[in-house]
This record gives structure tokens, C-alpha cells and sequence, in this order.
């Protein structure tokens, strides 16, 4: 049987940690948590439940975690999972029959489904959708700091069952991460080369909204999906914001 590593990054998740370990353990001996400097219980429980931990500084850059992540295992598979992640049971047997496989020509994606504020979705913002995150380990690398995505040239597979992802557990985490992320992404996209405008600003906010409201069709999530699809519209807002913030500072017109 081929070997698998299931790498989890983490930075102040001692409220996952044991769960999320402990649910990789039903595929693999090998868990290797990457931390980014928690504060909190995160480390010593991960060590606790047999996870191997190892340290890099958080530098705002999602891909280079994940990739500093490859460098810790020899295994012949990695899974990526995030702390707030859980695999199903359907799922865990789908690897396990990919490790019995001998054949590593493939990627695999993996069904994602979104539970937040005690509600499972099922379009809009939060609607299920795919990820890729099984790679015979030296086939892949990632890019980009915020929205990243891995790069790897074999064939796309999917895996049967899917990974509950426990998103947000109340506003007070979703505007956290709002500010994290808006944030990232717009120093990233500067440094790309990407500019707005004040009317550009205004007309992604509302694409924004537009799709998520009628094309993802989250009014059928009832009241709290058509409530998020409002925040994307401010979620959108304020990462072209800042962009146009970055333009000011330096002089861009």
C-alpha cells in the first residue's frame, strides 16, 4: 500500500485540533500539522493526538505554508486538510482504496460542503463546490498568497464523499477572516499589476452580489443565504477598496 501524508495548517485552532487529527488518523498514521505561531493550546494538543508539528512564520502567503508543508514528509501521497475541515466516511474509504491502487497518475478533487451558523449550504456563497487536494506528493506546488491553487499536470479524478467545511462559527470569525483575507488579496493583486477604479469598485460589488444572488441562486438558502450574498457584495467592495487604497499610497492613477 502506498504511503500518505495529510498535512493541516494551523495557527490559534486548539477548538479543532483534536477533532481534525483525529479524523485524519482514520486514514493515515502520518499528520503533520505546519504552525504559524499559536498562541494558544494548538501545538501542544496536535502533539498530544500524535501529530508531527512543524513551525513557519505566517508571511501572509497561503501557497508558500502549503508548499513548506510538501517539504516535511516522504510519503508518497499528501492530502491537504484544513483544521476546520472533516473527512466523511464514504470519503476516508475512497483513500484508502486510491492508496491500496498502485497507480499515481492522477489528482484528485474532493466534494466541499459549507456548515455556518448551524446551517449546512447548498448554494450561493457557502454552495458545495470542488477541491483539489490529493497529489502524489512530488507532482504538486502552489501559487498565490490568498485564494490559492495548486498546479499539478495529471489528470483530474474525483473521490466519492465530500469534506465538511465548518466555515464560520458566528459573524464575529467571518469578519475576522473578511479583514484577513480582503486584505491579502489586495496587496497581492497590486503586486500583480491589477488596478481599479472607483467605478470599477462599484461594478465588481455588484457582479459580486449578482452571482451569488441569482446565478448561484442563493436566495434558496433562505434568509441567511440571501443575507450572505449581501456581505459579498461588501466583501467584494472592500478588497477593490483596499486595492484602490494601494494605488493612492503609491501614486497610480
Amino acid at each position: 500500500m502506498n504511503s500518505l501524508a495529510i498535512l493541516i495548517l494551523t495557527k490559534n485552532e486548539e477548538i479543532n485540533i483534536v477533532d481534525v487529527v483525529r479524523n485524519a488518523k482514520k486514514c493515515t498514521d502520518e499528520v503533520v500539522v505546519i504552525d504559524s505561531g499559536s498562541t494558544d493550546r494548538t501545538v501542544e494538543l496536535a502533539k498530544a493526538e500524535g501529530a508531527h508539528v512543524a513551525y513557519r512564520a505566517w508571511d501572509d502567503d497561503f501557497a508558500a505554508q502549503r508548499n513548506f508543508a510538501l517539504e516535511q514528509t516522504t510519503a508518497d501521497w499528501v492530502l491537504y486538510l484544513d483544521a476546520d475541515e472533516r473527512l466523511n466516511d464514504d470519503l476516508i474509504a475512497a483513500i484508502h482504496q486510491v492508496l491500496e491502487d498502485s497507480d499515481m497518475g492522477a489528482q484528485y478533487a474532493i466534494t466541499r460542503k459549507s456548515v455556518a451558523f448551524d446551517v449546512t449550504f447548498s448554494h450561493g456563497v457557502l454552495d458545495p463546490d470542488h477541491v483539489r487536494r490529493m497529489f502524489p506528493r512530488t507532482t504538486v506546488r502552489w501559487v498565490h498568497k490568498v485564494h490559492e491553487h495548486p498546479e499539478c499536470e495529471l489528470p483530474e479524478k474525483r473521490l466519492s464523499g465530500y469534506i465538511e467545511h465548518h466555515t464560520y462559527r458566528d459573524w464575529k470569525e467571518w469578519e475576522e477572516k473578511l479583514c484577513l483575507y480582503t486584505t491579502i488579496w489586495a496587496e497581492d493583486a497590486y503586486k500583480r499589476g491589477k488596478r481599479t477604479s472607483m467605478g470599477g469598485i462599484f461594478l465588481h460589488s455588484i457582479g459580486g452580489f449578482f452571482k451569488m444572488f441569482v446565478l448561484r441562486k442563493g436566495f434558496l438558502d433562505g434568509a441567511i443565504g440571501s443575507y450572505l450574498c449581501c456581505t459579498h457584495f461588501f466583501y467584494t467592495m472592500l478588497k477593490y477598496l483596499k486595492l484602490h487604497e494601494l494605488q493612492r499610497k503609491h501614486g497610480d492613477r
